[in-house]
């Protein structure tokens, strides 16, 4: 069995951005127009008037002050209110794909390492543009990767997951080294025009290449262990996908597109993944105060900051478990990936720390690294 180490990384990020002052303008024109184009029947009490959102009530509730997007006008039109992305011909290189290879090669330069080193490549993402072909081949074949490449989906921890199937095929020998790539483009799944949830996502790629750690030639992070786990729940949900047709359900339907029961989400997924990490380390020997940082997933900062003082026994300090949401938003499975790449390398030889992703299925994912 290989000792395995991250020892690239990468994040893309859009150039657009959509700040909480521009959102909420463009929301609350949509709540005005929804409502006085169904006064009278919400006046009989037939449809609920749509609320207005403000800045104070995002960053209150969320901590998030902007996001980046593939595309920022479609979004912001009160009449539309999602992106505007132009189609591609089968013949061109997928908008996903695209992204990747951009977080991919910054990953592949972090590690000193060439397309031909890489012996397979792994997608993992909420949401892929299409069914088939793989996106992870289309990666694959655009950097010249030998080998083989799928995709996965495990919502918000499929970068977890997606870390612990490349360690562990790594380990047994039947890879040398794998790229694992998250091109999230939440907001083509977010319901920008619901007031509880239309500020959470935004846009982002990152990348991570994992390889036996003696053949390191940069350094890195050893993977001392990895932990998944999954407990099925209807709180953080989207019904869209390739059966929709068939159901005769093409009309705008809200279930068609990201929904949540938040409340039940934060009081069920905290305690939920505070437990997991508190056994994970203790099945490793490790005690909290070992550790140096905690990357965790970036959803919402109330919930990294009790997750936080519940694994370390104590209020963090600055540092120790960076955020990165107020910046970037909830970018699903990348947002984990983004405060590990951004906010790892000033920690010296050895030190301890854990990268985890939790959300919807719901799913959770813990991966423990030391640095060497």
């Amino acid at each position: 069995m290989h000792a395995v180490a991250i020892t690239g990384t990468g994040v893309f990020t859009p150039e657009a951005v959509i700040t909480n002052a521009e959102l909420v303008a463009s929301f609350n024109e949509h709540a005005r127009r929804f409502n006085e184009a169904h006064a009278d029947a919400i006046a009989r009490g037939e449809l609920a008037a749509k609320p207005m959102s403000s800045e104070e009530f995002i960053l209150k509730a969320s901590g998030i002050e902007r996001r980046h997007v593939m595309e920022k006008e479609g979004v912001l039109d009160p009449d539309r209110m999602y992106p505007r992305l132009a189609p591609r011909s089968d013949d061109d290189l997928s908008i996903m794909a695209e992204i990747a290879l951009d977080a991919a090669r910054q990953a592949l330069a972090m590690a000193g390492r060439q397309p031909e080193d890489v012996d397979a490549v792994i997608c993992a993402a909420s949401n892929h543009e299409r069914a088939y072909p793989a996106i992870a081949i289309e990666i694959q074949q655009a950097l010249g990767i030998g080998g083989f490449a799928f995709d996965m989906n495990v919502a918000c921890s499929s970068a977890t997951f997606g870390i612990q199937a490349a360690a562990d095929m790594i380990r047994s020998g039947s890879a040398r080294a794998i790229l694992m790539v998250n091109p999230e483009i939440t907001s083509g799944h977010l319901e920008w025009r619901d007031r509880d949830c239309h500020f959470i996502f935004g846009d982002v790629c990152t990348a991570v290449l994992l390889e036996r750690a003696d053949a390191a030639a940069n350094g890195g992070w050893e993977i001392l262990s990895t932990r998944c786990r999954t407990m099925f729940s209807n709180n953080i949900r989207n019904n869209n996908g390739f059966l929709r047709p068939c159901h005769d359900q093409m009309d705008d339907r809200r279930d068609m597109r990201f929904y949540q029961e938040g409340r039940k989400v934060f009081k069920q997924v905290v305690p939920w993944v505070s437990e997991m990490m508190l056994s994970h380390l203790e099945d490793e020997t490790i005690a909290p105060s070992d550790l140096a940082r905690l990357w965790l997933h970036q959803a919402n900062k109330g919930m990294n900051d009790m997750i936080g003082q519940r694994v370390l026994g104590r209020v963090p300090e600055p540092g120790e478990q960076p955020n990165i949401l107020q910046e970037y938003a909830n970018t699903s499975s990348a947002g984990s990936i983004i405060a590990f790449a951004q906010h790892s390398a000033d920690l010296p030889v050895g030190s301890l720390g854990v990268i985890c992703s939790f959300g919807a299925g719901y799913s959770a994912g813990s991966v423990i690294v030391r640095r060497i």
